[in-house]
C-alpha cells in the first residue's frame, strides 16, 4: 500500500508538510483584517519604473529565451521555441469582484490581445491575484490550444472557466508538454477562493527544462526547507522568478510568503548544490503591483539589493525589472 505523501492530509485536503506551517485560525484572519485597516498610505497609480516589452514574435528562435515582466506573478517566458505564461492576471481588481479589492497600482504594459501565441501557462495556485477569472477566460478563448499546467484538482476551476487542456501535477512530478520538461515544486502557501474550500486544491511552484536551459518560477511560498533540494533535483538554474513582496505582518506572513531577505536565502538554497555553475538571474516578482500587505510598496527591492548585497552575490544577477522590461537569460 502506498504511503500518502506528506502534504496529502487525511481528509482529502492538502497541508504544508514542515513543522509550525499550519494554517491560520479564524481569530489570526479577523487580527489581520484589523491591523490592515490601519495599514501605510495608498500608492499613486504608476509610481514604478515601466518599459516597453520587447519579447519576440511570434516566437523565439529554440536556442533563444527571454523573460518580459508584466507585474505581480506574471511573466511571459519564451525558451525552447514555446511561449510561456506565469499565473496571468490582467484584470483592474485582484478580488472575486471587478472595482473592489486590491487596485492596480501599475496597469499591465499591454493589453492581453498584444500577447504572442501562448503556448503553456503555468498555474500556481488559486488565490484571486494569480487566478483571475476574467483573464483565464479571456486567454482561454484566444489561445484554446495552450495547456495549462496546474496543482492537483485544479483543473476543475481552469475547465469551468473554458480552458480546454489542463495537465494535473503533484509536489516533483514531472510532464514534458511540447518539448518542455515541467516540475511542480513543493511551496509553502494555501489555496482557496471562499470560505469552504481552504486547501482543497494544491498550490506549487514550477521548475522549467528546455534543451540546456533550466528555469524555476517559485511562485508564492514562504520558507522552507526544500529549496535546496529543489535546486539539486532541477538545476542548475539560468532563471529564478522569485517573490519578494506582501510579507508584513511577519506574525501572519511568515507562513505565507518570503520576505525579502528570505527570498535571497531561497536563491542561495536553490544554487548550492551547483556552487561551480554561473550565479542565476533572479528576477523579482509579486511586488509593486497590488496593496496586499502592510509594507510600504516600494520596499520589497530596497530590501531584496540590501540582502543580495550583504549576501556578496553579482550584483548583476539581480534584476528588479521594470514593468514590461524584456531581457535574455
Amino acid at each position: 500500500m502506498n504511503e500518502r505523501p506528506a502534504h496529502h492530509a487525511s481528509d482529502g485536503r492538502f497541508r504544508n508538510p514542515w513543522p509550525d506551517s499550519g494554517p491560520h485560525s479564524a481569530r489570526d484572519i479577523a487580527r489581520l483584517m484589523w491591523t490592515q485597516l490601519s495599514s501605510g498610505p495608498s500608492v499613486r497609480r504608476g509610481s514604478f519604473p515601466a518599459a516597453s516589452p520587447a519579447f519576440l514574435h511570434p516566437r523565439a528562435g529554440s536556442d533563444e529565451a527571454t523573460a518580459t515582466w508584466m507585474g505581480h506573478s506574471t511573466t511571459l517566458l519564451q525558451v525552447g521555441g514555446m511561449n510561456i505564461l506565469t499565473d496571468p492576471m490582467w484584470s483592474e481588481n485582484a478580488f472575486p469582484v471587478q472595482g473592489m479589492g486590491p487596485r492596480r497600482v501599475m496597469p499591465p504594459p499591454i493589453p492581453l490581445d498584444a500577447l504572442p501565441p501562448i503556448d503553456i501557462v503555468l498555474q500556481s495556485h488559486n488565490h484571486y491575484d494569480h487566478l483571475d477569472a476574467g483573464t483565464v477566460r479571456r486567454i482561454a478563448a484566444m489561445h484554446p490550444r495552450a495547456t495549462w499546467v496546474a496543482p492537483l484538482r485544479l483543473g476543475a476551476t481552469l475547465r469551468r472557466l473554458g480552458v480546454r487542456e489542463v495537465v494535473e501535477l503533484d509536489w516533483w512530478q514531472e510532464a514534458d508538454v511540447r518539448g518542455i520538461g515541467i516540475t511542480a515544486t513543493p511551496a509553502c502557501h494555501f489555496s482557496g477562493r471562499g470560505p469552504f474550500d481552504r486547501n482543497r486544491t494544491l498550490w506549487c511552484g514550477f521548475a522549467l527544462r528546455a534543451g540546456s536551459r533550466r528555469a524555476w518560477f517559485a511562485a508564492d511560498t514562504a520558507y522552507h526547507p526544500e529549496f535546496g533540494l529543489i535546486g539539486e533535483r532541477c538545476g542548475p538554474f539560468d532563471l529564478v522568478l522569485m517573490p519578494i513582496g506582501a510579507y508584513e505582518p511577519r506574525w501572519f506572513m511568515r507562513i505565507v510568503h518570503v520576505d525579502p531577505d528570505e527570498a535571497v536565502q531561497a536563491y542561495r538554497d536553490a544554487c548550492a548544490a551547483w556552487s561551480s555553475a554561473p550565479a542565476p538571474t533572479m528576477l523579482a516578482i509579486h511586488w509593486g503591483t497590488f496593496r496586499l500587505t502592510a509594507e510600504s510598496m516600494d520596499e520589497p527591492p530596497l530590501r531584496a539589493r540590501a540582502a543580495w548585497e550583504r549576501a556578496g552575490l553579482p550584483g548583476e544577477a539581480l534584476w528588479v525589472a521594470a514593468f514590461g522590461e524584456t531581457r535574455s537569460w
